[in-house]
């Protein structure tokens, strides 16, 4: 015996594991199941995005009859941050999640020239790589004095550059470049930072790695190639010598060849002395000269 029990659905419940699946600079995909399983009709839910920074609220409608949701949040401000609240549209309960949009990013060549009494920081604009970046908005330029361990803000400009002045000898300094900060400091672009030494010369502290290893592969690179040069000439004449003392022994063993024994014959160098240089040669025999036969 069995029986079938068919659950009355509950409206009141929540939406269930709302969650963010992708975060862009202006848009953010969040996903999300009904309250439960398999609907069997169009559900109609309310999306509540209010903005932490501004302090607005703006409600999207879904309708839908599937069981996961998926939904893509427009019209967001790079550098925000915002409270999602999803729920049925008869105000059943809610899920909630918190979402921080991607930030402009850091201008890019950011570089120091020294001048007598000052120096000045230039960069690329950032409305170069940035389409949601406006001239007008600006930049905001920060320095940190690692001897004194202090942060001072020092202003904000429209201009691709900016003069800072009255540097003291001896101090170390990082200069940071981002896009100026919106509603209380809330809402910035990602920093560019600069390192300067006290001898007047900056470093990208975001290529200073980089430029080192590039300048370690610029000597090791060349002298691993003499290296492997240096090698293979040595192989070369190495080659050359075997092959050249390789066929001066067969010329040599040729002319000692013996066709009748089948092979080559070599003194032994023990009559190849001196001595038989010196012996004198018989040129013959005198008839007044007796011969003696032991």
């Amino acid at each position: 015996d069995y029986v079938v029990v068919k659950m009355i659905p509950d409206n009141r419940l929540p939406p269930r594991h709302l969650h963010s699946v992708h975060t862009g600079k202006t848009f953010a995909i969040i996903k999300w199941e009904s309250p439960y399983d398999s609907p069997d009709q169009d559900m109609l839910y309310a999306v509540a995005v209010k903005d932490l920074v501004r302090k607005t609220d703006k409600i999207y409608k879904v309708k839908t009859r599937n069981s996961t949701v998926e939904y893509t949040i427009k019209k967001l401000e790079p550098g925000g941050k915002y409270h999602v609240i999803v729920q049925l549209g008869n105000m059943s309960k809610e899920s909630s999640m918190k979402i921080s949009t991607v930030p402009l990013s850091a201008p890019d060549a950011l570089k120091i020239i020294t001048e007598n009494d000052h120096i000045l920081l230039f960069w690329k604009s950032l409305a170069l790589k940035e389409s949601n970046f406006n001239e007008s908005r600006g930049y905001e330029i920060h320095m940190f004095d690692s001897l004194m361990n202090i942060t001072a803000y020092l202003g904000n400009t429209t201009e691709n550059f900016f003069k800072v002045s009255n540097l003291k000898i001896g101090h170390n300094y990082s200069f940071t470049v981002q896009a100026r900060c919106l509603y209380s400091g809330q809402m910035c672009g990602e920093p560019a930072t600069l390192l300067y030494d006290e001898l007047g010369t900056g470093e990208d502290s975001s290529a200073s790695t980089t430029g080192r290893s590039t300048d370690v592969a610029a000597i090791v690179v060349p002298v691993l190639f003499l290296l492997l040069v240096t090698l293979g000439i040595g192989f070369v004449v190495l080659y050359m010598r075997h092959r050249r003392l390789q066929n001066s022994f067969t010329a040599f063993a040729n002319s000692h060849y013996s066709s009748r024994l089948g092979s080559a014959i070599f003194s032994s160098g023990d009559d190849l002395g001196d001595e038989d240089d010196e012996a004198p040669m018989i040129t013959g025999f005198s008839d007044d000269v007796p011969m003696v036969i032991a």
